[in-house]
């Protein structure tokens, strides 16, 4: 079975499919509509989401969390510490083969803070227990499951067509985990680092996460030509003999 599967991959050759990252501008372009929303407050249901989305976003993106790992958070399992940041415990993660459960934590932020998030969802939805996150109905009433983890894929591309961002379906849940994890690299975060912030324990599933900050070489490249004295060094010539 398996050599016939290696085949089948030899023979049809596809390149891997993965979420666009999302940039740290389009978070904030985001972040601004939801505000905005929040704002006009025209109708509850409407508000009560913004402001759940909000966090859900903010978190997602600084946490690098899965989108089951948002689903599976509960507000028993989350501690705040005012001005510096947030602990998260899940019972059970992808990496977590033990089942030991794994604590996280979220810094406190200047702006595009998830902690702030966090703490105006739990104020507006006057929740004290289980489920952070779950579903809204029509009249504004909040449900008692956990948001589904397959619904956060159509949730968060209609948020980003409604915000005017880009190329809406080309994102899924993964784009705030590749987006942070793109982010962070691009900054100067060590693999070490980054690994040991969002949990990762294989090195090539932390790569596959990660987009270059200069995909094609081009700063590296132009920066040495632009060095004085640095010329582009030439091939010998070899002299081919008379046919």
């Amino acid at each position: 079975m398996r050599k016939v599967l290696r085949g089948i991959v030899a023979l049809h050759p596809a390149t891997e499919k993965r979420a666009k990252p999302m940039q740290l501008a389009q978070l904030e372009k985001l972040t601004a509509w939801l505000d905005e929303q929040i704002a006009r407050g025209a109708d509850e249901r409407e508000r009560l989401a913004c402001i759940r989305n909000r966090a859900l976003v903010l978190l997602g993106f600084w946490r690098g969390f899965r989108s089951d790992e948002l689903s599976r958070l509960r507000i028993e399992h989350v501690a705040v510490e005012a001005g510096r940041g947030m602990t998260l415990y899940l019972p059970r993660t992808k990496g977590d083969r033990g089942q030991l459960g794994t604590t996280f934590k979220a810094p406190a932020l200047s702006r595009l803070c998830p902690v702030t998030a966090y703490e105006a969802w739990i104020a507006a939805s006057g929740l004290t227990e289980e489920p952070v996150f779950r579903g809204i109905d029509r009249w504004g009433n909040i449900r008692d499951g956990e948001l589904h983890a397959g619904s956060f894929v159509p949730l968060l591309r209609a948020l980003f067509q409604a915000a005017g961002l880009a190329a809406p379906d080309s994102y899924s849940s993964h784009s705030l985990r590749r987006g942070f994890a793109t982010w962070a690299n691009s900054n100067g975060w060590d693999l070490k680092m980054l690994m040991q912030y969002v949990g990762w324990k294989d090195v090539r599933s932390a790569m596959r996460y990660i987009d270059a900050a200069d995909p094609f070489a081009q700063h590296r490249i132009e920066s040495a030509l632009a060095t004085p004295g640095t010329t582009v060094q030439e091939l010998p010539v070899i002299a081919l003999p008379a046919p």
